[in-house]
């Protein structure tokens, strides 16, 4: 179906959804890769999120729970510098 959208557009979609919650605290996020044959996805937390303890929580019980959500190939979402 040549309407589909690739997965690394869907996941695209989704983390422009996520970035106005996390710029609400001065952060951001920036999609990285999506490898649609693992199901693996890296962003790049930046501003506050960068040097934040809690980090770790808003990426796996936040972005990584939006994104398998919405995208359910999504497998792991981690974060690289």
């Amino acid at each position: 179906m040549a309407d589909e959208k690739s997965f690394h557009d869907r996941v695209s979609e989704i983390i422009e959804k996520i970035r106005p919650h996390i710029q609400g605290d001065g952060g951001d996020i920036e999609l990285v890769s999506a490898e649609e044959d693992s199901g693996k996805v890296s962003v790049r937390l930046q501003g506050a999120c960068k040097a934040c303890p809690m980090s770790q929580m808003t990426l796996k019980m936040g972005v990584e729970r939006t994104l398998k959500q919405h995208v359910p190939e999504v497998t792991e979402v981690v974060a690289v510098a």
